[in-house]
């Protein structure tokens, strides 16, 4: 058995966004918002998976939102990449589900609680191992609540999650391996099979039940996710690599000062535009020179 990666978030809302997952849903909301107790007992998907919606990485529809019985509104995303204002894009997607249950001139009473819950294949909150952060209002020195939870913000880090299958204790513990595990199985382990909903949920993930399209679609869109991630790395070691150069170029241009007196222009304009190597070269060399002179003669005759 082969089974869809359910980190790519195409794949997570036919997982877990399918009229038929219902259950599913509900298993997993109550194991990472409830540790496991059955607070959810019913649901309503009202974004159901469609497998002929278009690809684009800025497409917000695969998020899978749901309404349980007592009227709350719950988002719930997978996150592949880190993103710019990351964090508030997810309270700005909270903020709009619970602004919008109400047309012009409702009263607020109406307004029922709402949650967002966040999968990310990257570390959030470095200050914490925790692997499940749960935030709401609250007061700022002695931490007492407001709005009785009407708000609350779930994030579940996959990284940081490091048992192995035979360590899987809780329900949420399953959940977890399932959604970092999942593509690496070949068959439906027996403790995760344990739980009927995981069961079902790998039996919607098996590729061999899915059309060539959807396949066509999880693999493209997959691709799509690595390359947004693997752009944003690029982005964050040449963010290091450009702030390394400038910081050597401040530090180089400062000891010539120091050494020879204020050095002209055009030779700041041309220690400026050396590559890094050259100018941490010239930053040892330097200490060799006995005039300004020999600056010119070595940025002349450097090679």
């Amino acid at each position: 058995m082969r089974f869809i990666n359910p980190k790519v978030d195409y794949a997570f809302k036919k997982i877990f966004g399918s009229e038929q997952s219902k259950e599913i849903l509900i298993s997993f909301l109550n194991a990472i918002i409830y540790d496991g107790e059955t607070v959810i007992q019913s649901l309503t998907i009202v974004n159901p998976y469609n497998p002929g919606q278009v690809l684009s990485l800025k497409d917000t529809y695969l998020d899978v939102k749901a309404i349980l019985a007592d009227g709350s509104i719950v988002v719930i995303e997978m996150q592949v990449a880190s993103m710019t204002a990351f964090n508030k894009r997810v309270a700005y997607n909270l903020a709009k589900a619970y602004a919008n249950q109400l047309t012009t001139g409702e009263d607020y009473p109406l307004l029922n609680p709402a949650i967002a819950v966040t999968i990310t294949d990257f570390i959030l909150f470095k200050q914490t191992a925790d692997v499940i952060n749960q935030f709401v209002f609250q007061e700022k020195t002695k931490k007492f609540e407001i709005l009785d939870q009407e708000l609350q913000l779930i994030f579940v880090e996959l990284p940081k999650f490091q048992k192995t299958l035979s360590k899987l204790n809780s329900l949420s513990d399953k959940w977890i391996y399932f959604l970092k595990e999942a593509a690496t199985l070949e068959d439906i382990p027996e403790t995760l099979g344990q739980v009927s909903e995981i069961e079902l949920a790998l039996n919607l993930a098996n590729q061999a039940t899915m059309t060539p399209e959807e396949l066509d679609i999880v693999d493209r869109r997959g691709m799509l996710l690595q390359d947004e991630k693997g752009r944003i790395t690029y982005a964050k070691e040449e963010g290091k690599e450009e702030g390394r150069l400038q910081q050597t170029i401040a530090l180089v241009i400062r000891q010539l000062n120091k050494r020879f007196g204020e050095i002209s222009g055009a030779i700041t304009s041309q220690v400026e535009n050396l590559p890094l190597a050259e100018l941490e070269r010239l930053g040892e060399d330097f200490l060799d020179f006995t005039s300004l002179e020999d600056l010119v003669n070595w940025l002349e005759g450097r090679t």
